[in-house]
């Protein structure tokens, strides 16, 4: 599993990674993210939230299906 680089940046790995898991998990607007992550006392623009998704979405979501892997439907009886 490849390891994501959260160097150089001002907020914690795991803020960056519940931002992006918000955002895609329950199709949030950014500023729905922006406002949620408010409320737990985390001041972050909609902007650096959208370049966090740009960013890190495509690693995580590579991540999960490597880890995961393929999911075999049964077939029906």
């Amino acid at each position: 599993m490849a390891r994501i680089s959260y160097k150089r940046r001002r907020f914690p790995s795991a803020i960056i990674q519940h931002a992006v898991w918000l955002y895609f998990r329950f199709t949030l607007s950014l500023r729905d993210v922006e406002e949620m992550l408010a409320q737990r006392g985390i001041d972050v623009s909609y902007e650096t939230i959208r370049c966090w998704t740009i960013k890190f979405g495509p690693k995580i979501a590579a991540n999960l299906k490597r880890r995961k892997g393929c999911v075999q439907i049964p077939p029906r009886q």
